[in-house]
């Protein structure tokens, strides 16, 4: 393995700064998946497992799921709950002494909550899914298919676990996967800026938000 003293940072802002690298790209039609923009993750004052974020983050994600809804593009919105016996967590909810333990995320308690600063439109999809990726024993595959969608923006927490597997997932199943830099959050910077740079280098475009916003923007949906 080559040795390097750049930190995580610097290697994402690196591989940012070469506009040289081919993108995957926007294809015909792009949907906005949110993971996990719930209480847990986004209420530092409440909760221990909330992520260190861009102010604006939600900010963000309201604007993009704005825009898709004006194009006819989906928006799904992602959290994860539990039974109260725990049971659908699996071996992931074992570690039980954690203060951060998947398995006391309850359905209908405030940790599972989606945050009410995020704009949740009637028309939009909301998935409880149970393990990291979106993708995971729900039906969002099957939606793609209705939707004819083959571009996947991916926004929410955590970049090194939830939002890097289900980034993974979106790509081994053929999707163009766009990931907003400022709609991404995780618990320390050294994670959320090594996944960066490995989403960037091999499963993912990361870009500005504002050039998302831009793309939706003048996007027309296809005939």
């Amino acid at each position: 393995m080559e040795r390097s003293d750049k930190t995580a940072r610097e290697l994402y802002e690196a591989v940012k700064a070469d506009r040289g690298r081919p993108r995957f790209g926007f294809g015909r039609k792009p949907a906005l998946v949110n993971v996990d923009l719930q209480n847990a993750y986004t209420r530092p004052q409440e909760f221990p497992t909330a992520y260190e974020t861009d102010p604006q983050q939600i900010g963000h994600v309201n604007a993009l799921a704005r825009l898709f809804r004006d194009r006819g593009c989906p928006v799904i919105w992602t959290y994860v709950a539990y039974l109260p016996t725990g049971e659908d967590c699996g071996v992931w909810g074992t570690r039980t002494d954690t203060p951060d333990s998947l398995q006391n995320i309850r359905e209908g308690s405030r940790r599972a909550g989606l945050d009410e600063r995020c704009e949740i439109d009637g028309s939009d999809i909301v998935i409880n899914k149970r393990m990291a990726s979106a993708f995971f024993e729900t039906n969002l595959g099957s939606l793609f298919t209705w939707h004819r969608v083959d571009t996947v923006i991916v926004t929410g927490g955590s970049t090194s676990g939830c939002v890097r597997a289900t980034v993974v997932d979106s790509l081994s199943r053929g999707f163009r996967t766009i990931v907003p830099e400022e709609c991404v959050a995780d618990r320390h910077e050294s994670p959320h800026f090594a996944n960066l740079y490995d989403m960037a280098v091999k499963y993912a475009d990361v870009l500005p938000v504002a050039e998302v916003l831009a793309f939706m923007e003048q996007y027309q949906p296809a005939n």
